[in-house]
């Protein structure tokens, strides 16, 4: 029966469970039976929601199991984010999310349902992102340096909207007002969607909000492109200036999208999981879609997203402080 003897075979399978290479093995080979459910904490409809989309649908090809997106809007990512924490960290439930989830918000909130630092194991980088900053096509201003000028003129507080408190164009919205001196009063979304919609309507002042959800009204005129935040131009709208390039400092730092599961899910599961994103975000139409919305696609191991936050959380935490926003 046993080609090298059954006492061989038996010493090999102790010898192997007593190493962990077993339960690691056996992992591997039946990781996923199952459909796999990705969270994520915005708005359908929203950049992100559609990047995830787009990439799940290759995820599934890979792991051969459906990936089912639950998009779970609110609190500036806390509901989804909080929902994953809980789940069991078997891998069938997945975060994608912004980096708003693990650093903006520790900055922003004295007290959260999960700790963004402990609370979710890396799985891999999708991508880097800018924020795009926008007004009415009516507005009588077409660039920073006009709507500053504007912008102090009124006699009241010019409004800008955002995916949520602490997130990057809260932080964006904090940063203009202090360091440009203007009076700008932040009004917080569920996502850009609904945000770019009401400055659409004159009901906001303006918005920071992902290109891939204003181009089309951008270009469609119902909207007005400013600026773009981060140290380059967007690939998917490279007209619209940068705000360093119009002389407006301290907009560089570049949030950015992120694949993680609950902590304590099994090494060998997430190493799965990490080889199939990653193998659908080098997959060229998706590339492209992450480009078209002004990502710039960044597959990592989990190790590297691990660097990324120990590396940009105290850049962020200390920007969030010289912005003046305070944890509530």
């Amino acid at each position: 029966m046993f080609s090298g003897g059954r006492r061989d075979a038996l010493r090999f399978l102790s010898a192997a469970a007593a190493a962990g290479a077993w339960p690691a093995a056996w992992g591997q080979e039946t990781f996923p039976a199952k459909p796999i459910r990705v969270i994520v904490p915005f708005a359908p409809g929203g950049a992100i929601d559609v990047a995830v989309r787009a990439m799940t649908e290759k995820v599934s090809l890979e792991i051969g199991q459906p990936v089912v997106v639950d998009a779970k809007p609110g609190a500036g990512t806390i509901v989804g984010a909080d929902a994953a924490a809980k789940a069991a960290p078997d891998g069938y439930t997945v975060l994608v999310t912004t980096s708003s989830t693990t650093i903006n918000n520790a900055g922003a909130y004295k007290k959260l349902p999960y700790d963004p630092a402990a609370s979710f194991a890396p799985v891999t980088m999708v991508s880097l992102g800018s924020v795009m900053f926008a007004g009415p096509a009516t507005a009588p201003y077409g660039n920073l340096k006009e709507f500053a000028a504007w912008a102090k003129a009124q006699n009241r507080p010019i409004t800008f909207g955002s995916w949520g408190k602490g997130s990057s164009g809260h932080l964006f919205g904090e940063l203009l007002r202090t360091r440009y001196g203007l009076n700008m009063q932040h009004v917080p979304y569920k996502g850009d969607v609904q945000a770019l919609t009401d400055v659409r309507g004159g009901v906001l002042d303006t918005t920071f909000s992902s290109p891939v959800s204003a181009r089309p009204l951008v270009r469609a005129n119902y909207i007005k492109g400013l600026g773009m935040t981060g140290p380059r131009r967007s690939g998917g709208m490279p007209e619209l200036q940068t705000f360093g390039e119009q002389g407006f400092a301290g907009f560089e730092l570049a949030g950015y999208v992120a694949v993680y599961v609950p902590a304590g899910t099994p090494k060998p599961v997430i190493e799965r999981l990490n080889k199939a994103f990653v193998a659908a975000i080098r997959m060229p139409e998706v590339s492209q879609r992450l480009i078209d919305q002004g990502q710039d696609p960044i597959a990592s191991t989990p190790e590297e997203l691990a660097e990324v936050y120990k590396r940009d959380a105290p850049q962020w935490l200390a920007l969030m402080k010289a912005a003046g926003v305070e944890p509530e």
